[in-house]
């Protein structure tokens, strides 16, 4: 971990500007989920820039394709990010991972929605269960957190960056999600997906304050719309 805050906080430091609101519902310490809408390739590194310089160190789930790239891998593995892989037991083993990880005291990060957003205007789209189920399995808060900036730098699946000139990075964390009334109850599939759907609404809430607009009353589902990666619009600033 403290090879890749070497590596990566001066460059973004140096290349990023920074609009953090609502760091004070990062919990200073004990296991916490933290949940937020993916927008670009690179909104990992400012959303962990974020989160380490507000006091906490990041646990990423992230796609066990990552930890085969050569030195990338070991960067991974030695700061404790979570291997996700894609189907059986070894899915479930990331699962089992990241609730380890949330209780012993640590800050889990997920993106519900598994993949950048499809959606033509880059709005969070129908989420998947995992945060919901790590959180109900550990009682873990889960910190919604919106995410607008990155997709600057680097449009949703693209690979041209624009680095120059310095983006804003914008975050905002709100409360925790209620998920009262989801707690106590088997984790069924349809208690799932209404959990799944109290955070991505929590999340779309906060973004929905970064960008000052309102979200599409309909959320993006990739499963019922046909779309394919790169579905969301021709490269445009939104700046």
């Amino acid at each position: 971990m403290r090879l890749a805050v070497a590596i990566l906080r001066p460059p973004l430091l140096l290349l990023t500007r920074r609009d953090w609101q609502g760091a004070q519902h990062l919990p200073p310490e004990g296991g916490v989920v933290l949940v937020t809408n993916h927008i670009s390739h690179v909104d990992p590194l400012a959303f962990a820039h974020f989160v380490y310089d507000n006091g906490r160190y990041p646990r990423f789930l992230a796609k066990a394709g990552l930890f085969e790239v050569f030195f990338v891998g070991r960067v991974l593995r030695g700061a404790g990010q979570i291997p996700v892989y894609r189907g059986g037991t070894s899915a479930a083993q990331a699962y089992r991972d990241a609730v380890a990880a949330v209780g012993r005291g640590e800050c889990v990060i997920v993106y519900p929605e598994s993949t950048i957003t499809r959606d033509p205007d880059l709005w969070p789209m129908v989420g998947k269960t995992g945060a919901a189920r790590i959180a109900l399995s550990t009682g873990a808060p889960v910190v919604p957190v919106a995410q607008w900036g990155a997709q600057d730098v680097l449009w949703p699946y693209t690979k041209r960056p624009h680095v120059l000139p310095r983006k804003l990075m914008r975050f905002r964390a709100g409360p925790p999600v209620d998920l009262g009334e989801f707690a106590g109850r088997p984790l069924d599939t349809a208690l799932l997906r209404g959990a799944s759907e109290a955070i991505m609404a929590a999340v779309t809430s906060e973004l929905e304050v970064l960008r000052e607009e309102t979200a599409p009353p309909t959320r993006y589902d990739p499963r019922t719309s046909g779309g394919e990666p790169g579905d969301a619009g021709p490269e445009r600033s939104t700046a």
